[in-house]
């Protein structure tokens, strides 16, 4: 199949704007519980009424300011209840917000100040404060500069939200609402600088047509999960695409909404939160699948988990196929009473299932966890198509594939194999930069970069990225990201990455999980290591030459991959590897890793 829509289950009107959801949730639903705040490791309500009353006191702080209608407002911080609020405040006061990752770097945040010409910045804390503070000077279009945390760390009344508020006393309510109301669906809502594994990261004009059909796909898609008495936890960047998107998500739907930075803490988090579904990236999974198998090996029941996982495996598998057998059956029991709802409780208790994007999970781990009873739905989309613009749903998923088009979207398979996108969704281009939105949407459709195919019943599959494309010396095109990720099924791997661009044969580069290391080397009765030492271990080669092979089994010879370099670090955001979306930055990596690869192709 070459092309594959959905139809648009609602319409957006050309006066509809993001706030109106606040406003109406607050009149018709006042006492409902939009969002759980934590507060020094304790869940606190807040009601829709309470959050409408929040972004209208700091609205108008804004107003006060001399922020103007249209007016771009930075916001760095990481995942916490007033990243929602202020987003939406801003909204309210007719700006637009400009999302910076915390970990930017201050040229990063200078770039992005400047480009967006913002006349405000918001930031959490000292650290995001003193990387604006040395670039501030060279940015003349900045007026404010705001702090959430007080001196001491905590949110109080030397922070941002009370001091905005503060100054806003003396405007009306009815300023804000009038400010709220000149917003079409077709003005700008918000600049999102997309990361690029290549040079300087351009902002992406989203609108709040944009972010409202999306907003209403998703909850068609997942009725089931964003609905009225649902709740979930949000640990990803909100700086995100997806993140952001399903925060708003839970706001429209009176969906429940926490927030969380702190990984530590996560699994404590979920337990006392208990959210009905979370979402995430596929790294986190990983983690607890090989985290869980590790404590099971280390306490002398690993011999119970490995055949835990491959019943649950063996069970979800059985339910594509004519369903699982009695005997089955009472294994996966059995399992669930001892591995399974241990897994579940670890979320909570109540999840019933799990969103993911970002990357793809391996379908090994997706039947895992499926048959866990943990259900992974994954998703396609990018920050041009305002997050999803594919998802597989509770009622129709097909491991292995991205999922249909969301509502009001139109999916197409070029003659090359790239993935066209039509919608809605669609961003309307690239802030100043005319050039890169003619070459993005030359002809109406959002051109992705990536390359896939479309099933009969319109599933989507990513098969690899057009300029990751690897061309061997003999000619053949190899796309890296599927083999990658088999490697990376291993708990030892933590990346890989291909190589092989006009050289004789592929070969990879492999980073190692430090955790998962460590409790390998305990259980043979090692001790520490030297990161050199380590990487040279023959044992550990040997075992890491085993999940090659396996991953190789699943690729032709050509494309295979036959020598592997472990390098001594793991690929980090901080040390420029990774972007803030936790994808390669391939060309960073192959410049600074030259003496590695070299060393690959040495006889």
């Amino acid at each position: 199949m070459r092309e594959f829509s959905v139809p648009a289950s609602t319409t957006v009107s050309a006066e509809e704007n993001l706030t109106d959801m606040v406003w109406a949730n607050a009149d018709r639903f006042a006492g409902t519980v939009s969002f759980r705040r934590r507060v020094e490791g304790t869940w606190i309500d807040v009601t829709a009424a309470d959050f409408a009353a929040q972004v209208m006191s700091v609205a108008k702080g804004l107003i006060a300011a001399g922020l103007e209608p249209g007016d771009r407002i930075a916001l760095m911080s990481r995942t916490r209840y007033e990243w929602s609020l202020l987003d939406f405040a801003i909204w309210a006061a007719g700006a637009v917000s400009v999302p910076i990752y915390e970990t930017s770097s201050a040229d990063q945040v200078e770039w992005l100040l400047a480009d967006s010409q913002a006349k405000a910045v918001i930031v959490e804390d000292a650290d995001h404060r003193r990387r604006v503070d040395a670039v501030v000077d060279l940015l003349p279009e900045v007026r404010h500069v705001w702090q959430i945390e007080g001196p001491d760390g905590q949110t109080g009344a030397a922070g941002a939200v009370d001091e905005l508020t503060a100054l806003g006393g003396a405007i009306p309510n009815a300023r804000v609402r009038a400010r709220s109301r000149a917003v079409g669906a077709d003005d700008l809502a918000t600049l999102i600088y997309t990361s690029g594994t290549t040079g300087r990261a351009k902002g992406c004009e989203l609108t709040h047509r944009n972010l409202l059909a999306e907003v209403r796909a998703d909850i068609t898609a997942y009725p089931k999960l964003l609905e009225p008495g649902n709740s979930v936890l949000m640990f990803l960047p909100m700086a995100h695409v997806l993140a952001r998107a399903i925060a708003i998500c839970a706001v429209y739907a009176r969906t429940t909404l926490g927030h969380t930075s702190q990984i530590a803490s996560l699994v404590s988090d979920l337990g006392t939160f208990r959210p009905t579904f979370v979402l995430t990236v596929p790294r986190v999974f990983e983690k607890v699948h090989a985290k869980a198998r590790a404590q099971a090996h280390d306490s002398g029941r690993g011999s119970v988990f490995d055949a835990a996982e491959k019943t649950a495996i063996a069970y979800s598998r059985a339910r594509e196929a004519s369903g699982p057998s009695i005997g089955l059956r009472v294994r996966h029991a059995m399992f669930d009473r001892l591995v399974y709802r241990r897994l579940r409780a670890a979320l909570g208790g109540r999840c019933v299932a799990a969103v993911s994007g970002g990357a793809p999970l391996s379908e090994r781990l997706t039947h895992f966890f499926r048959g866990v009873g943990i259900p992974v739905l994954e998703g396609y989309g990018l920050t041009e198509t305002t997050a999803a613009a594919c998802v597989n749903t509770l009622d129709a998923a097909r491991i292995g594939t991205v999922g249909r088009p969301v509502a009001g979207t139109t999916v197409r398979i070029a003659d090359d194999g790239e993935v066209l996108i039509k919608g809605e969704i669609v961003t309307r281009g690239y802030w100043n930069d005319v050039a890169a939105t003619a070459q993005a949407m030359p002809d109406g459709w959002f051109h992705t970069g990536d390359l896939g195919e479309l099933d009969s019943a319109g599933f989507l599959r990513i098969t690899g990225r057009k300029k990751e494309i690897i061309v061997t010396a003999g000619g053949k095109n190899v796309a890296p990201a599927a083999l990658e990720d088999r490697v990376r099924e291993h708990p030892l791997v933590s990346h890989c990455m291909l190589v092989g661009d006009r050289r004789p044969f592929i070969g990879a580069l492999i980073t190692l999980d430090d955790e998962a290391l460590a409790g390998w080397r305990a259980r043979r009765g090692l001790g520490n290591a030297s990161s050199a030492a380590r990487a040279d271990d023959p044992d550990l080669l040997r075992e890491l030459q085993r999940a090659v092979d396996a991953a190789n089994e699943s690729v032709s010879t050509t494309e295979s991959i036959k020598r592997f370099r472990v390098l001594d670090e793991d690929f980090t955001e901080a040390g420029g590897d990774l972007t803030p979306s936790l994808k390669l930055r391939r060309n960073v990596i192959v410049q600074s890793r030259a003496v590695d690869i070299e060393s690959i192709y040495q006889t």
